[in-house]
């Protein structure tokens, strides 16, 4: 049986005079957990897009779970992939709490005209105190911490039970504390739910040690791919950076 859950071929991307994506292809098995690295501007988060259903091929193809990437496809798609971005700057005015952002999560099957359930708010509860932030369920949205934030961004894709994890920098912009424990509840969550991850970075320090494949990306491209032992090697990493670069120890990457 055929376990893949993306598939692209060739796919280009690009933004007026900007190609972003130049003739990528790539395969992810189901379950699998991917780390993407490579410099700022390296299409990266483009990748990404495209697997969201967001981004429009100028060439390729891309089938994510089962489904033609195309304007049609873009909504069915998003219902069925979890997305979490770089912290974001939130208006402390904003009248909504986290326990109601978190719910925002599950209306994307709920149907924005469909009031939440006594069991879906429950389910949001479970979700707030898998990832640690049930304590500040009535809090401004506004008022977290940056590492709190991205808990909350966590739960918000979780209880939208999605079948891909898409996890863009997620660790940027917060203290090297919350990073750790970002990473370390990234892990916990791929070994509870066993959900298709790929997590993007560009500074190796928060490469979760279960990545499983490493993509490296430069220019648009996928540079090379391999596991994290035959990726993680100075010489390869300083061409794809373009500068001396030194391994982080095992236990700065491992958490």
């Amino acid at each position: 049986m055929d376990n893949m859950v993306i598939s692209i071929k060739d796919a280009v991307v690009s933004y007026r005079e900007d190609v972003a994506l130049q003739g990528v292809s790539l395969k992810v098995r189901k379950g699998e957990f991917i780390g993407i690295i490579g410099p700022n501007g390296a299409g990266k988060t483009t990748l990404l897009t495209v697997i969201n259903g967001l981004g429009k091929l100028v060439q390729g193809q891309a089938l994510v779970l089962g489904l033609p990437v195309n304007e049609r496809s873009g909504i069915k798609l998003r219902k069925r992939i979890g997305y979490v971005a770089q912290v974001e700057n939130i208006d402390p005015r904003l009248p909504i709490n986290v326990r109601e952002t978190v719910m925002v999560g599950r209306y994307g099957r709920l149907g924005l005209l469909h009031r939440p359930t006594q069991a879906q708010w429950e389910d949001v509860d479970r979700v707030l105190d898998m990832v640690g932030v049930a304590g500040l369920a009535q809090r401004p949205i506004g008022h977290l911490s940056g590492g709190e934030y991205q808990r909350a961004a966590i739960a918000r894709a979780l209880v939208q039970q999605p079948e891909i994890f898409l996890l863009d920098e997620p660790t940027a912009s917060i203290d090297p504390q919350a990073q750790r424990e970002i990473l370390s509840l990234i892990q916990l969550i791929h070994r509870e739910y066993h959900m298709t991850t790929l997590f993007v970075t560009h500074d190796l320090r928060t490469l979760p040690s279960i990545c499983q494949r490493l993509i490296l990306m430069k220019e648009g491209k996928i540079w090379q791919q391999g596991s994290p032992g035959s990726m993680l090697k100075e010489e390869i990493l300083s061409q794809l950076y373009g500068a001396p670069i030194s391994i982080p120890a095992k236990a700065e990457i491992a958490f």
